[in-house]
């Protein structure tokens, strides 16, 4: 098995990119744009289309779609991920809904813009299936859909099946039913960014690689390379962030990995179905997220250990064998049949965690530095709303975006050490224990479960 060496998807596309040179000594730009994956091309993408003149300088500090970006999912849903409530400080339900209906039309311009500049990212437009295997999960099922639909996605976009459909979908033991979200799509998530960079540079934007940003301040980033000079600075750092002097908790790098098997034979295909692709995760309190992959293999995610002690990052996608151990489990419990099979490649990375647990998006006018971020485990989408209003807020345009409650939403910072370790992890026991206690006595929803996402007000 192959660990880490950034994730399976750059295997996949024949080894690693071939580097770009770093920033030269006493750099200047209109715009400086920190991080070179979904969020920072994004943003240079848009700006670019609206203002073609602009002289753009992407930082990143590896290489472009070196973090989540290129390690994630494969995941493009649209999807809404947060407590809709807390956008309610800013908004109306009104003002909440339209943010919904507008991260639902990620879907399309992602593949719009894939189609026009000619990136193949393996996009198969699908549905996600969300599965429940025990009582207390089709409970949290019906309840999510009734949510959701209560917030702008009625069906078609929502809905639930019972137990003989969702088994006609996919063959997984001891199903009682799914929830199924439209409007969504299955990738190859470094083909997609790697595509994306290429994009934006002939549109002109210089990415600068190696050249790792250590403070930021009014029109100066200050770079292992040297001075970066810019009028306006946007900080497109996601779990990285922490890595930025005086930002350590404004997000938490919370860490997920994935397995993915070696290729697997039609006939286990056969016994699975799965024949239209879709993006699967089911309904425990740890959920996990799963895919099948352009070349038939078996693709399946979770948190593992969720959060490492300081916020440190992962070297190089190389997960920990609990991890793994705890992968393997969730993907033979769920597909039993790829017990005969082996495990290829095994990788890990950070997603960005807010301390309310909701992304945004926003530039303080006084000193012009933005930032996007927080997605908390759905930035293939997200990313892309995100560059969009980055951008009109960037551009001084006041647009339908531009009036969304996340825009400009802050909270509070992550707690020091070593609360926050505790907390994450006790978070993640309390989910694990309620599994195990849901599993055991086919009631309703555990309370630890409530009891862990409460301590750490998701």
């Amino acid at each position: 098995m192959q660990l880490g060496n950034v994730s399976f998807w750059y295997e996949d596309m024949g080894g690693l990119p071939k580097p770009r040179p770093p920033m030269p000594a006493d750099s200047t730009a209109d715009i400086c744009i920190i991080g070179a994956g979904y969020t920072g091309l994004w943003t240079a993408y848009y700006l670019k289309t609206h203002a073609p003149n602009l002289n753009i300088t992407i930082l990143e500090s590896a290489f472009a779609g070196f973090g989540a970006s290129g390690r994630n999912g494969g995941w493009l849903t649209g999807g809404f991920a947060w407590r809709h409530e807390n956008y309610l400080k800013k908004g109306s339900i009104q003002d909440v809904k339209d943010l919904v209906r507008h991260m639902g039309s990620t879907v399309g311009e992602i593949m719009r813009v894939a189609k026009l500049e000619e990136i193949d990212a393996d996009i198969i437009a699908t549905d996600e299936l969300m599965i429940a295997t025990n009582p207390a999960q089709l409970i949290r099922l019906k309840g999510e859909v009734a949510h959701r639909q209560s917030w702008g996605e009625a069906a078609p976009l929502v809905y639930d099946i019972g137990a003989q459909e969702a088994r006609a979908r996919v063959n997984i033991p001891n199903l009682l039913g799914a929830m199924v979200v439209s409007n969504v799509a299955r990738i190859q998530p470094a083909k997609l960014v790697q595509g994306l960079a290429r994009a934006v540079e002939a549109k002109g934007v210089r990415i600068f690689e190696d050249t790792k940003a250590t403070s930021i301040a009014k029109g100066l980033v200050t770079t292992n390379r040297g001075p970066m000079r810019a009028e306006i600075i946007l900080r497109a750092t996601e779990g990285f962030t922490c890595n930025i002097g005086g930002l350590k908790r404004n997000i938490l790098p919370l860490n997920s990995a994935q397995i993915i098997t070696e290729i697997l034979p039609q006939s286990v295909w056969d016994h699975l179905g799965w024949k239209n692709h879709e993006i699967l995760g089911d309904f425990n309190n740890s959920y996990c997220y799963c895919q099948r992959s352009r070349d038939g293999r078996l693709v399946v995610g979770g948190r593992g250990v969720p959060y490492l002690f300081g916020s440190r990052i992962d070297q190089n996608g190389v997960p920990d064998p609990e991890t793994v151990r705890r992968l393997t489990t969730i993907m033979h419990r769920h597909f039993p049949i790829s017990r005969d099979f082996k495990i290829d490649h095994a990788w890990c990375g950070v997603l960005g965690v807010p301390r309310d647990w909701c992304a945004s998006v926003g530039l303080d006018p006084e000193t012009k530095i933005g930032w996007a971020g927080g997605y908390v485990g759905v930035g293939v989408s997200t990313s892309n709303l995100a560059g969009q209003t980055l951008a009109d807020l960037a551009l001084g345009r006041e647009t339908p975006l531009t009036r969304l409650p996340w825009v400009n939403h802050k909270v509070r910072k992550w707690e020091p050490e070593p609360l926050r370790y505790s907390g994450v992890h006790g978070m993640y026991n309390l989910l694990h224990l309620a599994d195990r206690q849901e599993a055991r006595t086919n009631g309703s929803p555990s309370v630890f479960g409530r009891f862990g996402n409460w301590v750490m007000g998701r």
